[in-house]
C-alpha cells in the first residue's frame, strides 16, 4: 500500500514537473487528430466531422441516426475507430453494415464503442492499477469492454477477444472524451 502511494505521488510530481516545463497553454491543448485541430468546446460529432481519419465512423453514425445522441450533453467516452480500423474488417463488412436493413446491427456495433461518463487516460491508468492491470466497463449497447494497460499503452478488448490500442488519448469534447483506437470493437 505504501509503495503504491509513493508511486502515485512520484507520478503526480512527474506530471506536475512536465506541465511546468511545457507551460499551461500546451497542457490545456487538445491533441490533433489526423492533423486536424480538435476543440474541447465542440461536441463528439462536431469534432469527429473535422477529423479526416474518421470519415467512415461519421458516415456510420449518420446512417445509424446516432448523431443526435452523441451531440447530447452526455457525458460519453468514445473509443473511436479510424478509417484504417474499419478498412481492416473483412471485405464488404462496412458496406453491409451501412445498408438500411442492417441499421439495428450498426447501432449495436457503434454503441459498443461508447461508455457512459468520462474516462480520461489518467482515470483508465488509475483504475487499471487499482485492479491488477485491467478492469471492465459496460457500454451503451450493454456489452462489456475489458480495458488494460500493457507496456504503457491502453488496450480495449471486446467480447469476442478482439483488441484495439488507444493511439490518441484524451481528445476532450464539450460532452465527454474521445480516445482514438486502431481497431473496431465487435459486440457479441
Amino acid at each position: 500500500m505504501r509503495e503504491r502511494q509513493m508511486k502515485s505521488i512520484l507520478g503526480t510530481l512527474a506530471i506536475t514537473a512536465a506541465l511546468a516545463i511545457a507551460g499551461p497553454a500546451v497542457a490545456q491543448e487538445n491533441p490533433r487528430v489526423g492533423g486536424a485541430a480538435m476543440s474541447a468546446q465542440m461536441n463528439i460529432v462536431e469534432n469527429a466531422m473535422n477529423s479526416p481519419i474518421h470519415t467512415t465512423l461519421v458516415a456510420a453514425v449518420q446512417a445509424a441516426d446516432l448523431a443526435g445522441t452523441l451531440q447530447s450533453p452526455g457525458p460519453f467516452t468514445v473509443f473511436a475507430p479510424t478509417n484504417s480500423a474499419f478498412g481492416d474488417l473483412p471485405s464488404g463488412t462496412v458496406d453491409t453494415l451501412l445498408m438500411p436493413e442492417n441499421k439495428a446491427q450498426l447501432v449495436k456495433v457503434l454503441t459498443a464503442h461508447v461508455v457512459p461518463g468520462t474516462l480520461s487516460a489518467a482515470d483508465i491508468m488509475e483504475r487499471a492499477e487499482a485492479n491488477g492491470g485491467s478492469f471492465s466497463v459496460t457500454t451503451v449497447s450493454g456489452d462489456a469492454l475489458g480495458i488494460y494497460v500493457q507496456n504503457g499503452y491502453v488496450y480495449v478488448r471486446d467480447e469476442n477477444g478482439g483488441v484495439a490500442r488507444v493511439t490518441i488519448a484524451d481528445v476532450n469534447q464539450s460532452n465527454g472524451v474521445i480516445h482514438v483506437v486502431n481497431g473496431v470493437l465487435v459486440p457479441q
